[in-house]
């Protein structure tokens, strides 16, 4: 097969040669260009890919933040991006292959912008910071739980109504972005808090008043954003966390904590709801069984 990876030095030579003879560029522009081709061909050869066409903008992403845990700062993936696009902008104009993979990705200082990961012990820290004696503290370890386990969004975490959980086959419901529906798999441990607040918590916060709402304040109604975002910050300062706390930095950090544990990105990306890094349907093939699985295989809390 003309594109198998196993020609990926062959290519790597050639283009080392277009670089010299059609581009004029210097020694060791060229090594430095040579040297990160080759470490995304270790990448490839690590992730078992087989093709070259099989490449698309999602893997390079997934490169892109496999760099990103290995401390490499955004000008530096930059570098990295420029150097891969040029290779794959060379493939594409000498027919070996039909499309930049590339050419959908921006470099990291504007789209790999992302604020900083909790570690699993800053998460545990986290979670464990509310008042479990009193029903808003069991409320609140139930909400972070699921912000983490399902990296959700805090407006869909605070809208969720209650028949959009299914504690039997550990699934919520999720209406994101645009009116989009996912099926996102819940952990044991987020169903185990969630289970423990509707026994527990979530009648005394009623007083014998009903709410679509899963997550509900005293009053009855859906906890506001803002009033979500200062409980969050709380709840940082109280576990002495130093990094500043967002509902988004634990949505990131289930991402990331999966896609670290080996996670496939396109089922990563199928429960973050996202329209698409490259395209939407390359998510869109990936069964729900298959989320089940990658979630309590690769999720520390799944």
């Amino acid at each position: 097969m003309m594109n198998d990876i196993s020609k990926y030095d062959q290519r790597l030579d050639a283009y080392r040669f277009f670089l010299i003879m059609e581009k004029g560029l210097g020694e060791k522009t060229i090594a430095a260009y040579q040297s990160d081709l080759m470490k995304f061909g270790q990448f490839l050869t690590d992730n078992k890919v087989d093709c070259i066409v099989e490449i698309d903008s999602g893997f390079i992403l997934k490169y892109l933040i496999h760099l990103r845990t290995r401390g490499l700062n955004a000008r530096s993936r930059a570098r990295h991006l420029a150097s891969i696009r040029g290779f794959f902008k060379f493939l594409t104009n000498e027919k070996i292959i039909g499309k930049n993979p590339t050419q959908r990705i921006d470099t990291p200082k504007t789209v790999l912008h992302l604020p900083d990961v909790l570690s699993i012990s800053d998460v545990e820290a986290l979670i464990a910071a509310p008042d479990h004696n009193k029903p808003e503290g069991v409320r609140d370890i139930a909400m972070l739980e699921l912000l983490y386990g399902a990296g959700l969004r805090v407006s869909e975490l605070i809208h969720m109504e209650i028949n959009a959980l299914n504690q039997d086959a550990g699934f919520i419901r999720v209406l994101g972005k645009g009116s989009k529906e996912r099926v996102i798999p819940v952990g044991r441990m987020a169903l185990t808090s969630i289970k423990t607040y509707l026994t527990q918590a979530r009648p005394l916060l009623l007083k014998n008043r009903s709410s679509v709402y899963l997550f509900v304040t005293r009053r009855g109604h859906c906890m506001t954003r803002q009033s979500f975002w200062y409980l969050i910050g709380r709840y940082g300062k109280l576990a002495k966390l130093k990094k500043k706390i967002t509902p988004h930095s634990l949505r990131h950090s289930f991402a990331t904590h999966l896609l670290e544990g080996g996670a496939d990105l396109r089922a990563v990306q199928m429960m973050l709801g996202h329209a698409d890094i490259a395209t939407t349907q390359i998510y869109t093939h990936v069964a729900q069984t298959q989320l089940v699985q990658a979630h309590k295989k690769y999720h520390p809390r799944g």
